[in-house]
């Protein structure tokens, strides 16, 4: 695609046939960042090929590690050992990946060398200070420009101090982010935490040597990482991104007569809060060959065509499913009656203010909503919306997927702006769909 390129997505028939969908974002960025501390060579299949992901790549290689990928697509890290990062010898530019950037300070808060960071114009105005402040108290220095934004410096403590920190909010990136710090720093580093985050951290650091202990106390789950272990190389199989899948999901469900089958979707229960809130909506998504690999829990989905109601989703909810709010608030928008999701206010800080925009695309659609500053309030009437807007995607994927998915079903075509940014998460994503019938061009 070129730069600021626009995609229209037109009313189609029924969806068919089987959907592999790339690789998990997150196990992704954690298999490289995980195998350049590890002693050895880890091998990862499957791994996600988006922009994100790519960008950590290069970044572990620009500290050191030595990463290629073979022709049958499996990708080789040389790890360079816990306290064994070297300084870059340019600035690290992350791209779009808030994920990547988070993690990462984390990984050089305790790494004796002066890191610059960057990103692109989304990534920019994201908030670091969230991860800035707990690397702080444990010795590092992180300065940023105004805001606590990006670009930034990290000078790693050369003699970094264990920490228990209790988390102001609910967040996966920041809890890992103190966890990654903790690994060179000696003694034990806690994460407290009220509301459970995704744990794909705590079980890929386990996969790789780890000692992590989780207990639940009256403060809430405690996390805690003994530092300084040896990580040992483990090959890692990459399960399906269940985010990305909710995207397929959901326009299988508007379709009528649609059927389809996702193979090795990742079913952690701490992401799988999208597809929970889908089956209460009416969704008929039935799980077969369930198993556990890496340390994961994955299923193949059979997604069937289903008349949907609207529900309300609990805030506590929020974080098993805070990325695929765009996509429920597009399946909402084809259910009967109301559906109130509470707990939304982390949606202002990610990409885009995802909230904004999926409230304006939705009216653009000719949607009836409601926004507020932590909930969005979707009215749907059982039958198709009209469609026929044009969204602003703020180079947000989420937000050019979800409506490239309403236009498949609504009255008229959908048009998404600047649908490039599809490219960070979901490579291929146009032609994969229209493979099953969708009319994307």
């Amino acid at each position: 695609m070129t730069r600021h390129s626009s995609l229209s997505s037109t009313p189609c028939g029924s969806l068919k046939g089987t959907f592999k969908v790339p690789g998990d974002k997150s196990i992704s960025h954690r298999s490289l960042m995980f195998g350049a501390l590890a002693v050895g060579e880890t091998r990862v299949f499957g791994m996600l090929e988006g922009e994100d992901v790519l960008a950590t790549a290069k970044a572990m290689a620009a500290l050191g590690a030595k990463i290629h990928r073979d022709d049958d697509g499996v990708w080789h890290v040389e790890g360079r050992g816990i306290g064994g990062l070297c300084e870059p010898e340019d600035v690290l530019d992350m791209g779009n990946s808030g994920t990547s950037a988070r993690l990462l300070m984390g990984i050089l808060g305790s790494h004796p060398i002066t890191t610059f960071m960057t990103g692109d114009a989304s990534l920019r105005k994201r908030p670091m200070g969230r991860v800035a402040d707990p690397l702080a108290e444990m010795g590092a220095q992180v300065s940023c420009r105004s805001g606590q934004r990006l670009p930034l410096m990290v000078r790693g403590a050369a003699t970094p101090m264990p920490i228990r920190y209790k988390l102001p909010m609910a967040s996966a990136q920041v809890k890992s982010c103190i966890l990654l710090a903790g690994l060179n720093t000696p003694g034990e580093t806690t994460v407290i935490e009220t509301e459970h985050t995704r744990d794909h951290t705590e079980l890929m650091l386990r996969h790789f040597g780890a000692e992590v202990r989780v207990v639940q106390t009256k403060e809430g789950r405690e996390t805690t990482i003994v530092g300084q272990p040896e990580l040992v190389a483990a090959d890692v199989l990459v399960p399906s991104d269940p985010s990305s899948a909710a995207f397929p999901t959901v326009a299988a469900l508007i379709n009528p007569g649609s059927e389809l089958r996702l193979p090795g979707i990742g079913m952690n229960p701490h992401r799988n809060g999208i597809y929970i809130t889908l089956k209460e909506m009416g969704a008929d998504i039935t799980l077969e060959n369930e198993r556990t690999e890496a340390g994961e829990p994955v299923a193949d989905l059979v997604i069937r065509a289903s008349k949907l109601k609207g529900i309300s989703v609990p805030a506590e909810r929020a974080p098993s499913m805070i990325d695929e709010y765009p996509i429920l608030a597009v399946a909402a928008a084809f259910a009967e009656g109301k559906t109130v999701m509470h707990g939304l206010g982390e949606l202002r800080v990610k990409e885009s203010d995802r909230l904004s925009a999926v409230a304006n695309g939705l009216k653009a659609c000719g949607v009836t909503c409601e926004e507020g500053e932590d909930f969005l309030i979707v009215e749907g009437n059982g039958s198709a919306p009209l469609g026929g807007g044009t969204i602003t995607t703020h180079f947000d994927h989420r937000i050019a997927m979800s409506f490239l998915v309403m236009g498949m079903a609504a009255q008229q075509k959908v048009t998404v702006l600047d649908a490039e940014a599809i490219d960070t998460s979901f490579p291929g994503f146009a032609t994969l769909m229209n493979g099953l019938g969708a009319g994307i061009s």
